[in-house]
């Protein structure tokens, strides 16, 4: 198995561990849930950039990546959940979205049609990601001491300005995967469309 693709697996053992971290009671386990999140997104930005740089993209890494990606970051959601820290229906339409662009994918696969990642679905994830640090950056600060509050506790209209930021981020991140997923669904639809 070559180096990306080891970083792609990896990448199933870190939402594991996270998962894991989030739920946990010990000293601090928000701290490190962020510190598994960040290493996991670490791993998706370097094993596409190895894989195009050293040759190294196979079939396997074109299935995995994009599925280590969802399964990160729907569980991050999903988590948030179980945490009472987003609402349910919010989680819903972010999930049932991967699932349905997943599901589009699989069934283009079956005629021989490749459907890449398209501009907006990009900016969907990288708002997705925001959210979850963001979210996960309220959590932990209050156990970095003074220094944590002092740069992120800083308060606007009653609440720190990072709750702020989480909330909207949540938002944005849940309008830009509607939106991302509902452009690319009506683009492909000659895909669905074809033997109703």
């Amino acid at each position: 198995m070559n180096l990306p693709n080891q970083l792609t697996v990896s990448r199933f053992f870190l939402t594991g561990l996270f998962l894991a971290v989030m739920f946990a009671r010990f000293p601090g386990h928000e701290s490190v849930a962020l510190l598994l999140f960040s290493l996991a997104g670490i791993t998706d930005f370097l094993d596409g950039r190895i894989a195009r740089q050293r040759g190294l993209i196979t079939q396997f890494g074109i299935l995995m990546d994009p599925l280590a990606d969802k399964i990160l970051t729907c569980s991050a959601f999903i988590a948030f959940v179980g945490r009472g820290l987003m609402p349910a229906w919010m989680v819903v339409i972010i999930v049932a979205r991967e699932l349905a662009i997943t599901g589009l994918r699989l069934l283009a696969a079956s005629q021989q049609v490749v459907l890449g990642a398209e501009r907006f679905g990009k900016h969907k994830t990288i708002s997705q990601i925001v959210a979850i640090l963001s979210v996960l950056t309220v959590l932990s600060y209050p156990q970095w001491g003074a220094a944590g509050e002092w740069i992120f506790g800083g308060r606007i209209f009653g609440a720190a300005w990072t709750v702020h930021v989480a909330t909207v981020s949540k938002w944005v991140s849940v309008a830009l995967t509607l939106f991302s997923g509902g452009v690319y669904l009506w683009r492909n639809r000659e895909i669905y469309l074809k033997d109703m």
